[in-house]
């Protein structure tokens, strides 16, 4: 069983070291393109490519399966499958019909909510209760084909992006493993999805994290977590950019205008008034300073509260 792996964030990584530690043969790897990070704008593999590079299997880093080279260099390692998670590029009919037993996605979403690039942050964001992590078989619609499998699980008040993802991830790899066999075998049949079920994320982008205090406090809060790692929900206080990494709404509690720092009868605790109620900060970085909690923070900023964040 030869089988070709596309991925590229650390989401990927526990999918591909599940196929690794099974008894399936992993004959090449694709992920993206290195891209600058940092400030000195370096190359850096990213985690999938960094993982096939120590277990030497060969890497491919297609900018896209448009060109006809790129589709013949997978044809030369003959794939019976191929296994795609959190890869970045749509592939075409011409990869889709290469292996004989198709191309499964890992996806993290209780599919057909949350399809498209941001599944993760979307649901924290609607406030959803359960999400899950589907199998299925890739068609030329994005995240549109038939479901192999669903594993649900809830999405607790402190999971982040971050945190979510990464539960996520070895969910889906063992799923993944658990629904091979039975695939191979042909004993499983693709469901199709309900389309009139179908929800679409989109790319979140750096702006997305700049608060706007007229929102609920409930609402900012679950941007605050979608947001977390990246790109940090912010606002600004004089002058400089303020961070917030973790936060609690206080729904029943109302002081003052919006926008405003406020102290509240919980010392030393401090939030921010919203349009709809409280928001209790609780951990914190001042544009120029590391990650702290309020607490620390306000020792070094007095001046915080009274303050007016916009």
């Amino acid at each position: 069983m030869q089988v070709i792996f596309m991925g590229t964030p650390q989401f990927a990584v526990p999918v591909l070291e599940s196929l690794l530690n099974g008894s399936y043969q992993v004959v090449a790897v694709c992920a993206q393109p290195d891209k600058p990070t940092g400030r000195k704008r370096e190359l850096i593999p990213s985690p999938v490519k960094a993982l096939a590079l120590e277990r030497h299997i060969p890497v491919m880093q297609p900018e896209t399966f448009k060109s006809p080279q790129a589709v013949e260099e997978l044809t030369r390692f003959c794939p019976d499958l191929i296994v795609v998670a959190a890869f970045g590029l749509i592939l075409p009919p011409a990869v889709l019909s290469l292996p004989r037993f198709g191309c499964l996605n890992v996806h993290p979403s209780l599919l057909p909510r949350h399809r498209g690039p941001s599944p993760v942050a979307g649901a924290i964001l609607d406030g959803d209760e359960i999400t899950a992590v589907t199998i299925m078989l890739l068609d030329a619609g994005l995240d549109s084909g038939p479901i192999l499998a669903q594993r649900e699980m809830p999405i607790l008040p402190e999971d982040t992006t971050g945190s979510l993802t990464d539960k996520l991830a070895q969910l889906g790899a063992a799923l993944l493993l658990d629904i091979l066999p039975g695939w191979l075998e042909g004993k499983i049949k693709p469901q199709p999805q309900d389309e009139s079920r179908a929800t679409y994320t989109r790319l979140i982008t750096s702006r997305d994290g700049e608060i706007n205090w007229h929102l609920p406090a409930v609402k900012i809060w679950r941007m605050v977590r979608a947001y977390n790692p990246w790109p940090v929900c912010y606002s600004w206080w004089c002058g400089k950019r303020i961070k917030i990494y973790s936060a609690i709404p206080l729904e029943d509690v109302t002081q003052g205008k919006v926008g405003e720092v406020v102290a509240l009868p919980s010392s030393p605790g401090v939030g921010v008034v919203t349009g709809d109620g409280i928001l209790e900060l609780d951990e914190v970085q001042l544009e120029g300073k590391r990650e702290m909690s309020i607490t620390e923070f306000l020792r070094g900023q007095r001046d915080f509260i009274g303050s007016v964040l916009g």
